[in-house]
């Protein structure tokens, strides 16, 4: 029939192909909705991360932390014509970081390490450096150095430990480090070390370490 009566049938699928259009608008705005929110908490998330690692990097450093302190701490001895002495001390979580660096002669670099490192013992060369922007925890750049694990020309590294180290300077050694020489200028040579440490040792307070 062509009345409104005898249409009123086939009118019921016509509304509901009417409505299909805006269900498909409906999901995809949703969809868009749901991953706007997502990369806004993303994006705040990765700001507090970014936050956090900022103040872990800058929190906890002591300041009594001298470089003859801390060379007595790491035993290890810094030579007599050693230049740009720098140390530092971080408190950690479940253990604390000593850093010390001073310079030397490329020469008397060469010496001391050999002096430190067992006869025969090699010092590698960086063969996976990290990138520019590395930023360990506790980081050399709070010493105003850069990373010496960015360095591959000019540098030489290896860990001691005092366990059975056989060498002139390694008797005097008080814990594991991790040693790096790195010829920065023709000539003149950069030395490095960082050491793991329990928490137990404490620097004393500001103006009152040697």
């Amino acid at each position: 029939m062509d009345g409104s009566g005898g249409a009123a049938a086939p009118g019921r699928p016509a509304r509901r192909r009417r409505r299909a259009p805006v269900v498909a608008v409906a999901v995809p705005l949703l969809l868009a909705c749901v991953a706007a929110t997502v990369g806004v908490v993303s994006c705040a998330a990765d700001q507090v991360s970014s936050d956090l690692t900022d103040q872990e990097m800058t929190c906890c450093w002591e300041d009594g932390a001298t470089p003859a302190w801390m060379s007595g701490r790491l035993g290890i001895r810094i030579p007599e014509g050693a230049s740009d002495r720098r140390a530092g001390y971080k408190v950690g979580q479940r253990f604390d970081t000593g850093l010390l660096s001073f310079v030397l002669p490329s020469e008397e670099a060469e010496a001391y390490t050999g002096r430190l490192i067992e006869k025969g013992t090699v010092m590698s060369g960086n063969r996976h450096p990290e990138e520019k922007d590395f930023r360990p925890a506790a980081a050399f750049g709070h010493l105003g150095l850069p990373e010496p694990e960015t360095f591959v020309q000019g540098l030489r590294m290896t860990s001691l430990c005092p366990d059975d180290l056989e060498s002139p300077e390694g008797t005097y050694l008080q814990r594991c480090v991790d040693l790096f020489a790195h010829e920065f200028t023709a000539g003149t040579t950069r030395i490095y070390i960082g050491s793991t440490i329990e928490p137990s040792v404490t620097p004393p307070p500001a103006g009152q370490a040697p």
